[in-house]
């Protein structure tokens, strides 16, 4: 029998923007390489240039459809820091309480629509039942209707002080740009204490699918899906997860204390790395420095998303949620954990998190003070915002001229973040999973599973232009052997080889 020798998975699903994944075999049929490819581009650094910066939370924001609510906050943050001034105390409630609504909103997208299917359903189920519709044929129509509405609820609240749901218009340097009434105050309420109980809810559809199949339990801690790297994430004072401010804590593969630093030093520690194969750039630790894709206490390779987040935490910081955290550790043998589909239970955890301090900004009586804005009077120069995506941490970095015009902009988002170990994450399960040349759409998904724990978004990950990253492409013949490769280097110019 004639053995496939390259495979390729274009489009891969269920995540946002676009990218594809090219597996090379040898003649015996095992995996030689894989690299997950993103070859979609886009430009928002280089056009943000000459506009003024107060435009950028809604210029950002745009960028992904998923997470514009992310985009818009760190945006914002990076104004507060560009024009040096603090927001009122209900501002930067309201910025949170919006902040959590979003996270519940999105996390459950995730479970539900995009990771969940591979567990819900099944890893090898057929295609058209690794969607949606399956989860909801697994679970139950009324489940679907819950999820569905849980989702519109949050989301109306969102444009309720946000503006919009989509793409937020409330975020101002030094504020928010209207308060909260008691009546708004008192839905958030109303819906936050159903967000707990859903999020409750999801957490037993988890624990009695995921967690009480000895399959899908082997499979999250098998070798196939497990990196040891370093893990970053965004810690309050107490060293518990926070989404929207705190501390930048980083902890090694055995799980001390690596560094621990204030967002605003973050390009201290983190650099960013290019391969010709792709435009996603990939981010490393600076004092280690880039050696490759490569894991251990050696290699700057680390982790974002909410596996880091709970790696990097010593608790969370509401009663619910910090349970849950301490079962999920106990479960999968202590802090850190290393495996990479874990991300799926870290996730809920998350949500259960972002459902209990919603509930508890919505009751908070500074909530609905009017004063919501301190008015910049400082010169600005350069600031920068971190706040924690649902995808992991994420960085908006500005420089201006005295104006405030944009001069320069840089943007480091999660997937950059996660990108050496999402590659990393693929070819070993590719390398694991496909042998003998034997690859069936099951296995295919299962390679898939290896990014998707992630949640990555590549349109948020990929923002330099067409001449500022090398390129490299290669064209093979029906057994794949290369018959000629063009070369574009970092200046532009293109050589045949």
């Amino acid at each position: 029998m004639e053995i496939t020798r390259t495979v390729t998975i274009e489009p891969v699903t269920r995540l946002e923007g676009h990218g594809r994944i090219e597996i090379f075999l040898d003649s015996q049929g095992s995996v030689e390489r894989a690299y997950f490819q993103v070859p979609e581009l886009r430009g928002f650094e280089k056009f943000a240039q000459g506009r003024p910066a107060e435009d950028m939370p809604q210029i950002t924001s745009r960028i992904c459809g998923v997470c514009p609510t992310a985009h818009h906050m760190a945006s914002t943050k990076a104004l507060d820091a560009l024009y040096q001034v603090t927001p009122p105390p209900a501002a930067r409630k309201i910025r949170e309480l919006v902040y959590s609504a979003f996270f519940v909103e999105d996390h459950a997208l995730h479970f539900y629509f995009l990771g969940g299917p591979d567990f819900v359903v099944g890893p090898q189920a057929p295609a058209s039942e690794r969607n949606v519709l399956g989860v909801i044929a697994k679970v139950g129509i009324e489940t679907g209707r819950k999820v569905i509405a849980m989702r519109r609820k949050l989301r109306e609240l969102m444009a309720l002080a946000a503006g919009k749901a989509a793409h937020p218009v409330f975020g101002l340097p030094g504020g928010v740009s209207k308060p909260l009434t008691v009546e708004d105050a008192a839905r958030f309420r109303e819906v936050a204490d159903e967000a707990v109980d859903f999020a409750c809810f999801t957490m037993d559809v988890f624990e009695k699918i995921v967690l009480g199949n000895s399959g899908y339990v082997n499979l999250i801690l098998s070798d196939t899906f497990t990196h040891r790297t370093y893990y970053m994430g965004l810690v309050d004072e107490n060293n518990h997860v926070n989404f929207y401010d705190g501390a930048i804590r980083v902890v090694a593969p055995d799980g001390h204390q690596w560094a621990r630093f204030e967002p605003g030093e973050f390009l201290n520690h983190v650099a960013e790395h290019t391969e010709p194969w792709t435009y996603m750039k990939f981010c490393y630790l600076k004092e280690l420095g880039w050696k490759g894709f490569s894991e251990g206490e050696d290699s700057g390779v680390y982790s974002v998303a909410p596996l880091a987040r709970l790696n990097v935490a010593d608790g969370m910081a509401t009663p619910l949620a910090h349970q849950a955290y301490l079962k999920f550790h106990g479960t999968l043998g202590g802090r850190p954990v290393h495996h990479t589909l874990a991300n799926h239970w870290a996730r809920v955890v998350e949500m259960l998190y972002a459902a209990e301090r919603m509930r508890e900004l919505a009751n908070d009586p500074e909530l609905t003070d009017p004063t919501v804005r301190v008015l910049p009077t400082a010169i600005p120069c350069e600031g920068v915002g971190v706040v924690e995506a649902p995808r992991g941490t994420l960085v908006h970095h500005y420089r201006t001229d005295p104006r405030g015009i944009i001069t320069g902009a840089n943007l480091i988002v999660a997937t950059q973040n996660n990108a050496a170990r999402i590659s990393m994450s693929v070819e070993k399960a590719a390398k694991k999973l496909i042998t003998g040349g034997q690859v069936p759409d099951g296995i295919l998904n299962m390679v898939e599973m290896a990014f998707r724990a992630y949640d990555p978004c590549l349109g948020c990950a990929t923002h330099s232009l067409p001449g500022s990253m090398p390129l490299s492409v290669q064209v093979r013949d029906a057994a794949g052997a290369p018959l000629v490769v063009l070369r574009r280097d970092s200046h532009g110019t293109v050589r045949r080889e």
